[in-house]
């Protein structure tokens, strides 16, 4: 068994009634995670539906797909709903007008993170590496609790973050397996480029990455291109004059309602070529008071030298909007696509290129 963690290290204490009650069935010391869901569900579903993790402290649901229709209850944050199917309402401070239908009413989609709830077999050894023994993996289930393997907590996203926890489609390399004395497989996580913390997780929870997930995508073309639209908040990927995928994205530059461009943070504009491809990677930045420590964002794609990039997002739903620093944030599905597409070619070990000059694929990133 592992040794007891300090405060930092494991989070357990339920913040509601309900939580405490599932807590006690489960049985605290073996189970660090569980779907919250189960207890407002009532009916039986598939656990491989469509789910929403609530993503802001206070989310409330409403009786009709509007933002002046009546509260019916209010939802805290990784609380997750059952996404029954998404539908076209009234929220004029968000650009999406899109809803989301539960089984106790709406939420707009903004704050809902789309996940499912899918348990995985557990890896019995580990491939061998460059590196070592390892392999990437995906979270697979809305959030999952950990244990810190090398105490005390290094990254500032520990220390800052009430109830810290990994949430679905984040990436981390596992680099150690174990069983506990219970029988429950354990993940070791080992982030390349964090601040040096490694968490013990539930093995279950998280699904192995295989070669072919990553392997390139018509790379016999040697015409592509991408467009970044930030008036639009779009992405396109061009092979020669023919537009081959399409994408909502966040990116740091809002416009007014006469197009102007405010609050730029900034994705710059012009031409720049791809010269880094990291499956996974920890991104830390702004100031003290304003800055951001993220980790396990995957699929990630530089085309500016100071860290600018296209990655999956997991904090927010709000594709369509300005919600970034400066990058340009996209789905996990469209980053994925897009990482897989662009050049240069990233192999499965290490997970990682850099290139230089001319670089790979040009992103152009204009106003229009």
């Amino acid at each position: 068994m592992m040794s007891a963690p300090n405060k930092v290290d494991k989070v357990t204490k339920p913040h509601s009634r309900r939580e405490f009650l599932k807590l006690t069935a489960a049985g605290v010391g073996s189970v660090l995670w569980w779907p919250p869901w189960k207890a407002r569900a009532a009916v039986g579903f598939s656990s491989e539906g469509r789910l929403g993790r609530v993503m802001e402290p206070r989310v409330e649901i409403k009786a009709r797909p509007r933002a002046d229709s009546q509260t019916l209850s209010v939802l805290s944050r990784d609380e997750v709903v059952i996404w029954l199917r998404d539908i076209v309402g009234v929220q004029p401070q968000r650009r999406s007008p899109v809803w989301v239908e539960t089984l106790e009413g709406y939420i707009h989609s903004s704050v809902l993170q789309p996940v499912q709830d899918l348990k995985n077999v557990p890896e019995l050894k580990l491939p061998d590496s460059s590196l070592g023994p390892g392999m990437w993996t995906e979270l697979t289930v809305p959030w999952v609790e950990f244990i810190l393997d090398n105490p005390p907590a290094r990254a500032p996203w520990l220390h800052n973050t009430e109830n810290p926890r990994l949430y679905y489609s984040q990436i981390f390399w596992v680099d150690r397996i174990k069983q506990d004395e219970q029988g429950f497989s354990w993940y070791r996580l080992n982030e390349r480029y964090g601040f040096g913390d490694r968490f013990w997780v539930r093995a279950e929870a998280f699904r192995r990455i295989t070669p072919e997930e990553i392997s390139p995508i018509h790379a016999e073309r040697d015409d592509k291109r991408v467009v970044v639209r930030l008036r639009d908040q779009s992405i396109s990927c061009f092979e020669g004059p023919t537009e081959v995928y399409f994408a909502r994205v966040s990116n740091g530059v809002n416009f007014d309602p006469l197009g102007i461009p405010i609050d730029r943070s900034s994705t710059p504009a012009g031409p720049h070529p791809i010269w880094r491809k990291m499956v996974s990677t920890h991104m830390v930045g702004g100031t003290t008071g304003g800055g951001w420590d993220v980790p396990g964002i995957g699929f990630t794609t530089f085309f500016v030298g100071n860290g600018v990039a296209v990655h999956s997002t997991y904090w927010h739903n709000d594709f369509g909007t300005s919600r970034s620093r400066g990058c340009v944030n996209a789905s996990p599905v469209d980053a994925k696509w897009i990482f897989r597409w662009v050049d240069p070619v990233v192999p499965y070990d290490p997970g990682d290129v850099t290139v230089t000059m001319p670089g790979g694929t040009t992103v152009e990133v204009i106003e229009a």
